[in-house]
């Protein structure tokens, strides 16, 4: 059978029901594998979890924070992901929110599983703490800005987008709550605020 495509229909069922709702026969029958092929090609039922989040990572990770080195100033840089959360996180062809911050796997059973998934959420925050570290080193932030707590505010509305996402917020809905975090960027940073309309994040529609 074919690997890859295993491990797809494998990491949108846990995505979807979570690991502990996902029996290894709902696991066969996404995968088109029986039982013995399963265990041969991925282990235990945990390791394939293991598998799927690393493959979630890999497949999903580029769509959402492609241009944080790239934008040229840290608040272009916090609004691309947060504007790609938006555009991604309500899910068309695949389940709404994002598969590590929906993830209860750390409460649900083993320990193994939520070292691993706490640690992948982890790598989300540490990412806009290095984006905000390197705009002080150049100038972009005050120095003495409490970077961390600034990273960990956005890594927080980021995470609440996802769990919007999967009640059923829509992108227009999840593009509100990105501007809404973006506009307390004066107060969090002592940074100006960029106008309305430039840089990455799009201008609020109009009112209807």
């Amino acid at each position: 059978f074919d690997r890859d495509a295993a491990l797809d229909a494998a990491m949108a069922l846990f995505w979807r029901k979570g690991f502990s709702a996902t029996s290894v026969a709902d696991l066969c029958a996404a995968m088109g594998v029986n039982a013995p092929s399963l265990y041969g090609a991925f282990g235990s039922k945990e390791d394939l979890y293991a598998a799927a989040i690393a493959r979630y990572v890999e497949s999903a990770a580029p769509q959402i924070w492609s241009d944080l080195e790239t934008q040229p100033t840290a608040r272009g840089a916090i609004g691309s992901v947060l504007m790609a959360s938006a555009r991604n996180l309500p899910g068309t062809d695949r389940p709404a929110g994002c598969m590590i911050a929906l993830s209860s796997v750390g409460q649900e059973c083993d320990s193994r599983l939520g070292a691993l998934v706490t640690a992948a959420r982890a790598d989300g925050e540490r990412l806009l703490l290095a984006r905000l570290s390197r705009a002080v080193a150049e100038g972009d932030l005050p120095q003495g800005l409490d970077v961390a707590t600034v990273a960990r505010f956005y890594s927080c509305v980021q995470q609440g987008m996802s769990i919007q996402a999967r009640d059923g917020a829509t992108q227009d809905t999840l593009e509100g709550i990105a501007r809404a975090a973006l506009a307390a960027w004066p107060a969090l940073t002592g940074a100006t605020e960029a106008p309305a309309g430039t840089g990455c994040v799009p201008p609020a529609p109009p009112a209807r």
